[in-house]
């Protein structure tokens, strides 16, 4: 054992940080090096820092970063566990680990969630808070340790303890696919209409319906048209009675 090895958990145990130096450590098994970049990686931009220059900081900068690594991890994994497979496959795949609903649930289910410093104000409506956290501790993790280091992380902490493969590619979540998929092979026109868009700021919401024939099937409310689409789709499918199909 080194003298580092020795000196950084006495290092954590004085700081006043040293809970979230715990976190990381039970959630991914290490020691924070830059303590700075995961108490910014959950920081919420509803309780951005100002600092002395007028710029208002928090976590998106580090989502952004996070989203990309993540992404290019999750391919470049799906891409040796499936050799055979096709292009649209992997896309979906990766969509099916990567999309908000799944990092949502993740970071809940990992307990970054607990972590996050968000407005009480607001915080039951910031619905993609906690699926951005989790980007933002990746970009964190990048910054701080490099991609060798986070991709051994995710693989090893997140996609094989977390993720059926197997289950993931049975299970066709992906409603939007799925009734425009059924319309060509039924030869019927299907569009997804932007209705309106419900409040401002963090609680904007977009409302979708979906027209089959140029007739309105089901309506979606989400807080991005993507998941308005989804939801508007999934309520068509039921109504359709294909839900199986």
């Amino acid at each position: 054992m080194s003298p580092f090895d020795v000196i950084k958990p006495i290092r954590v145990i004085l700081s006043e940080d040293k809970e979230l130096y715990s976190s990381i450590k039970n959630i991914f098994g290490f020691y924070p090096g830059n303590i700075f970049l995961y108490k910014l990686a959950f920081r919420h931009k509803s309780l951005a820092k100002e600092l002395n220059n007028g710029t208002r900081i928090s976590n998106e900068r580090l989502e952004y970063l996070g989203d990309a690594i993540l992404s290019a991890v999750v391919a470049d994994y799906l891409f040796k566990m499936f050799p055979v497979k096709d292009e649209g496959f992997l896309t979906e795949m990766r969509s099916r680990i990567v999309s908000r609903a799944s990092l949502n649930k993740l970071s809940q289910k990992l307990g970054l969630d607990k972590l996050i410093l968000v407005s009480s104000e607001g915080n039951n409506v910031y619905k993609s808070m906690k699926g951005d956290a989790f980007e933002a501790v990746m970009g964190a993790i990048y910054l701080d340790k490099g991609y060798q280091f986070t991709r051994k992380v995710l693989i090893e902490k997140v996609i094989l303890q977390h993720f059926d493969l197997e289950e993931l590619e049975n299970n066709d979540t992906n409603y939007k696919s799925r009734l425009i998929e059924w319309s060509q092979r039924e030869k019927h026109s299907v569009e997804f209409v932007t209705l309106s868009e419900v409040g401002h700021g963090y609680t904007k919401q977009y409302v979708v319906e979906i027209l089959i024939d140029k007739q309105p099937f089901g309506k979606g409310r989400d807080f991005s048209i993507k998941g308005a689409e989804q939801n508007a789709a999934m309520k068509t499918l039921i109504e359709l009675d294909i839900t199986k199909g």
